[in-house]
């Protein structure tokens, strides 16, 4: 004799097929969107990493008065802690009382937390002063297959502070990255465009490029460990970089381009297409937080290595950059390089290797539930 709990079994029994099937129409129209968001989101990557070369190479090398590339950083941090705020707002529904209460928790009370974020801001700050050093001294092509250095300092550093292992493919694919750079460096004796090249110095552009590597795989695996020792979001997190970034962009601005800055103002040299470059800075790191959520390493890696062939095409059409076998050699060694490491690792085969950290992520959960219970 079936009671009411059996009847409501048999009903929902009876639901279960419909249910299923509502389900997997969901979840294939999930899969559809985030299909678009990925491949829309790594097509906007690749313009955005090569128009930001591009544009800042051509903005500092125009005739006419230049820019302070200082105050182009402190712009930067400026609006990309503004976009993040907007983004914090709207999580909290528009209600200002609420924002307002929460980074006062967040960054002054908490403020042993917030200051873990000066040292990867001070790297940053100096990182993007550098960029601009290098791209005004090294052509844009050349700028972006040296900049991918960035992968092997990265790499390095996650070794040593997190404790990261890499594969044998990664490893080799860090040493395919090395040899060709080296190649396109070893070529790459002066400057290969036509437009005029005074003031310019190749050296100088290189050790810029070099220190800026160096900074930013310290700086990225620094702010990667921060993140995961704590639960504030990656939002949070950019405010308070944009903080110390600020300031930091305020005493470097003081301290390279005080008085002209002091004589022809903030905003001296500034035109349309330089605040172009300014908001592509500025959102660029946002772009990539989107680029990680829909995307995976593999498409990422594409992209950038993408984006070497777009400004290298663009280069020569308008910087006149001559492509020869020893350039093309080099970038094509790095671009494989880029997309090899960014591979994922093999499974491994051991027996009783996936069912270890199943156990090691549910015992914390249920020894947890004990002590509460």
């Amino acid at each position: 004799m079936a009671g009411p709990a059996g009847d409501e079994e048999e009903t929902n029994m009876k639901q279960l097929p419909v249910n299923m099937q509502e389900t997997g129409e969901t979840a294939i129209g999930g899969d559809r969107v985030n299909r678009r968001l990925k491949y829309v989101s790594l097509a906007v990557l690749v313009v955005q990493n090569a128009s930001l070369i591009l544009s800042i190479r051509y903005a500092r090398t125009l005739p006419g008065e230049k820019f302070f590339t200082t105050t182009a950083v402190v712009m930067a941090e400026v609006l990309k802690g503004m976009t993040c705020l907007l983004l914090i707002l709207a999580q909290k529904r528009g209600n200002v009382k609420e924002l307002v209460m929460f980074l006062y928790e967040s960054i002054i009370v908490q403020y042993m937390d917030t200051l873990k974020l000066a040292v990867p801001s001070l790297i940053y700050t100096l990182q993007n002063n550098l960029q601009y050093v290098a791209i005004s001294n090294l052509p844009a092509a050349t700028f972006q297959v040296t900049y991918q250095l960035k992968i092997l300092t990265t790499a390095l550093f996650s070794v040593l502070l997190l404790r990261k292992s890499l594969s044998r493919l990664q490893w080799g694919s860090l040493v395919i990255l090395f040899a060709g750079v080296a190649i396109v460096q070893a070529e790459q004796s002066g400057s290969k465009e036509t437009v005029s090249t005074s003031g310019q110095s190749y050296v100088v552009g290189l050790v810029a490029v070099s220190v800026s590597c160096l900074s930013s795989g310290f700086a990225g695996v620094y702010f990667e460990r921060i993140l995961k020792g704590s639960s504030a979001s990656v939002w949070l997190r950019n405010v308070q970089l944009g903080i110390f970034g600020t300031a930091l962009g305020l005493l470097a601005m003081w301290h390279q381009d005080g008085s002209a800055v002091t004589e022809h103002g903030f905003f001296h040299g500034y035109t349309p297409l330089v605040w172009c470059v300014i908001f592509n800075q500025a959102f660029g790191g946002l772009l990539v937080a989107v680029v990680v959520k829909y995307a995976d390493n593999i498409l990422k890696g594409f992209a950038t290595s993408l984006s070497i062939v777009v400004s290298t095409a663009a280069s020569v059409h308008l910087f006149g950059f001559h492509v020869d076998i020893p350039f093309a050699l080099g970038a094509a060694l790095v671009i494989g390089a880029v997309y090899l490491y960014s591979l994922p690792k093999a499974p491994d085969s051991t027996p009783g290797a996936q069912t270890a950290p199943h156990k090691e992520t549910f015992l914390p959960k249920i020894i947890s539930k004990q002590k509460g219970s």
